[in-house]
């Protein structure tokens, strides 16, 4: 319970912090946007690099990284087990990024403001026009260059094993084909095991993320471009499995 305090403690300084620095970041906007932008960004990886210290689960072994493209935006598609995912891999991107989460979180003070600062979109999944008002926001951002990070299972998975990926929702993955550029697949093996395994508590634990070969959608067939949700979830279920012996040397 320490950590999980630690972690409240340091959110709230955090977010006090953060007043003056969006009066910053405003004033910075009005003369250069992307400026803006990457600040944002840098200060929120370093928030989030700051979380995974307190909790002591920085102990991540990351493969694949280089296959990042760092000359345009790409479309990171990922399982997604634990609240851990997102700091987890925004840490770890190289360039502007943001992220599609759920409407409600647009509702959260303070938190929301940072989102929007690192072009984070909400998803409202009940509504069927703001969804699709949302994928065109998505392909407006990867036109413009700013890489997008979802996870089109639609929900946190909570199954015991996490080779077993929900089905994943087809219209999300549409963002890349319609943008042209790459999907970068993502496996993140053992990140539940940070809280929501033992939930309240917080626990050093292992964890692994893979970045998988690129996927350009125009080199697929129709019929894999037809259902290009079900082919990223085939690479990621992939990794996934080959990563769990990873996590379990590890920890022995």
């Amino acid at each position: 319970m320490i950590r999980v305090a630690s972690i409240a403690v340091f959110l709230v300084l955090y977010f006090l912090i953060g007043i003056p620095a969006w009066g910053v970041l405003w004033i910075v906007g009005k003369f250069d946007e992307e400026k803006k932008q990457r600040m944002a960004l840098s200060m929120v990886q370093g928030g989030f690099r700051c979380i995974l210290k307190l909790c002591s689960a920085t102990k991540t072994t990351v493969i694949g990284r280089e296959r990042i493209p760092r000359d345009q935006a790409v479309l990171y598609v990922g399982n997604h087990r634990s609240f851990f995912d997102i700091l987890i891999i925004y840490t770890l991107v190289p360039d502007l990024t943001g992220f599609v989460a759920k409407k409600e979180m647009e509702k959260i003070p303070f938190l929301s403001t940072w989102m929007k600062l690192v072009n984070c979109l909400f998803l409202d999944r009940d509504d069927m026009k703001q969804g699709l008002k949302m994928v065109l926001d998505g392909i407006n951002k990867l036109k413009s260059g700013i890489s997008i990070c979802i996870f089109p299972e639609g929900t946190r998975n909570s199954g015991k094993d996490e080779t077993e990926l929900m089905p994943f929702k087809e219209g999300s993955l549409k963002m890349a084909e319609k943008a042209g550029c790459l999907i970068i697949p993502v496996a993140m093996n053992h990140n539940s095991a940070i809280f929501e395994d033992q939930a309240p508590k917080v626990k050093p634990v292992h964890t692994v993320i893979e970045f998988g070969e690129p996927i350009d959608p125009k080199a697929l067939s129709k019929e894999e471009r037809k259902f290009l949700g079900a082919y990223t979830r085939e690479q990621i279920t992939e990794m996934l499995k080959k990563n769990q012996a990873l996590v379990t040397q590890r920890s022995r």
